[in-house]
């Protein structure tokens, strides 16, 4: 049975998560650099690397062998967007910041309880991605925008967890996936007059849909000192945004992409852990974000089946972190994760509303352990500013040029563990 405590808990931040108000992350592309205040003080580092129960949203096999435990978790989130437009020929030139809305405050939770020697179950509740601008001068002003510009997505992960011991030392594990999620445009006027659906393409307010996957997963350990990890997730289906129908290509269609990885760890000394993954992300299954602005001009308009995205491509993910216990009281951790930037020198005039274009991300964390059955996880995340230099990014039609695109990070966060 569930501990009535830890499912009340849970059931607390589970509602916090769903009603945060923009909650917003940036880092692999639009999702998080890592599963939990652990993880992300490594860098991100978790699929074969698991240390507490939020480590099931990065593979769900790590159910085994965490005991049971319940972690609460907040992150406060602190991007720097923008965009530089020269050369442009209808007015569009200047610096333009998209900082209007800042910093963002994310909740996550997390369960896992052993049921006998062989199985384990679980549930995480988390952001799994999202994005935000808010340009408080509208840089399609010149174009007739009225109003801010900017989007908002937030998309949340509710994961239960069910995973069992194959043999001594091996684990799989699986997860179905919920997906909610909420989308708004706003300040996008002008371009209205090239979408199949007019009224449904901005300033509609928040707009929410629901999707489903699944995420499977293996952990295994060879001999005392090494262990391996790999994960798959299916593309994620959702509904529609029917209040952007005429924005996002299909309709309003906006699904999650899939994405897999392996990584392993190793634990040289009895004290020092060094773990590496691998994640693949697929943006390039989903149209709304992978399809380029292209079509446009080829007749096909925002919002039509093969209509214009934002050009993302697919990226290639790497993360190695360390983990040190200094003391039975106090473990370190620092770490680095290196993410492909998806979005291509030629379409960084609409990624201007989605510049997910960082790729460096240095992280640093601490454990205290504040006595058997409690512990206090801190961490802190940089990543330097990256720009995206356009070369073509602005078509004829809307006056030429180049737009620049640029985003730095910062995030610190922490989480209290339950051991029971």
């Amino acid at each position: 049975m569930v501990r009535t405590r830890p499912a009340l808990a849970a059931l607390a931040f589970a509602a916090s998560a769903l009603t945060a108000p923009q909650a917003a992350h940036a880092t692999d592309g639009y999702f998080l650099n890592g599963m939990g205040a652990k993880a992300k003080g490594a860098g991100g580092v978790a699929i074969a690397m698991p240390e507490d129960a939020v480590a099931i949203a990065a593979n769900p096999a790590a159910a085994i062998g965490l005991g049971e435990r319940l972690d609460l978790g907040v992150e406060i989130f602190v991007p720097s967007r923008g965009v530089d437009i020269s050369g442009n020929g209808a007015g569009l030139n200047g610096k333009w910041s998209g900082n209007g809305a800042n910093p963002f405050i994310l909740p996550e939770f997390a369960y896992v309880k052993p049921l006998g020697q062989s199985l384990a179950v679980g549930i995480v509740v988390n952001a799994n991605g999202g994005m935000n601008t808010n340009y408080d001068a509208n840089p399609f002003a010149s174009f007739g925008a009225q109003g801010e510009a900017g989007v908002n997505l937030r998309q949340i992960f509710i994961t239960p967890t069910l995973a069992g011991r194959i043999a001594e030392g091996h684990s799989i594990g699986v997860s179905p996936i919920v997906l909610l999620q909420s989308f708004a445009m706003t300040g996008i006027q002008p371009f209205t007059q090239a979408s199949s659906a007019p009224t449904r393409m901005t300033n509609n307010g928040d707009d929410w849909s629901a999707g489903a996957g699944i995420r499977v997963g293996y952990l295994g350990r060879i001999g005392k000192a090494v262990s391996v990890g790999a994960f798959y997730q299916s593309k994620v289906n959702a509904g529609r945004f029917d209040k952007y129908a005429g924005l996002f290509a299909g309709k309003g269609g906006f699904d999650v992409p899939a994405s897999w990885g392996f990584g392993a760890s190793v634990k040289p000394t009895d004290r020092l852990t060094l773990g590496a993954d691998y994640k693949r992300i697929e943006y390039s299954g989903v149209p709304a974000v992978a399809n380029p602005l292209a079509p446009l001009f080829s007749g096909v308009p925002f919002g039509a089946e093969g209509g214009p995205g934002f050009g993302w491509q697919d990226i290639d993910v790497i993360k190695v972190g360390a983990v040190y216990r200094a003391s039975d009281a106090l473990t370190l951790r620092a770490g680095y994760g290196r993410s492909d930037n998806p979005v291509p020198a030629s379409q960084t005039f609409i990624n201007l509303l989605a510049p997910g274009v960082v790729t460096d991300h240095f992280t640093a964390g601490a454990t205290v352990r504040l006595s058997a059955g409690l512990e206090l996880s801190g961490y802190v995340m940089h990543a330097p500013r990256k720009t995206v230099r356009g070369t073509g990014s602005i078509p004829l039609p809307y006056g030429g040029g180049e737009a620049d695109v640029h985003l730095a990070e910062t995030a610190t966060g922490f989480s209290v563990g339950f051991l029971f």
